[in-house]
């Protein structure tokens, strides 16, 4: 059974389009806030120099439409994790009810030395940090 992070996620009048829901480039915010929140539980850290990844692919598949009173939560995991780069996977939720899925995706983060500009191993730390959410 993977240890799911969970975060609730508020949205706001302004993620709403003309159709009255969420526009679909803001599922990628929701994903990114979910994200850092989960990067600052497992490094212990909110400084973002610790972060030393770079977002390779994301992707989104849109279930049902969000409005303005949708509760929601979301919930990431990681997926696998290679020698240079880890999957997360995400699914927007319902607060109350789990089983209501407004979206699923994923994304690939590449470990990155911004000094050489070059892709760098994963640590045996983090790496240990993320098998805990496997």
């Amino acid at each position: 059974m993977k240890n799911i992070f969970n975060l609730p996620i508020h949205v706001r009048f302004r993620d709403i389009d003309g159709m009255g829901h969420v526009n679909n480039s803001v599922f990628f915010t929701y994903f990114a806030e979910g994200r850092l929140a989960f990067f600052q539980k497992i490094s212990n850290s909110t400084d973002f120099s610790t972060f030393s990844f770079i977002l390779a692919h994301i992707s989104c598949d849109y279930l049902k439409p969000i409005t303005l009173n949708s509760q929601l939560s979301i919930e990431i995991w990681v997926k696998d994790i290679g020698s240079k780069s880890f999957r997360l996977g995400y699914k927007l939720v319902d607060w109350s009810d789990q089983s209501i899925v407004y979206a699923k995706g994923e994304s690939v983060q590449v470990f990155y030395d911004y000094g050489e500009n070059k892709p760098i191993a994963v640590s045996s730390a983090l790496r240990q940090k993320l098998i805990e959410h496997q």
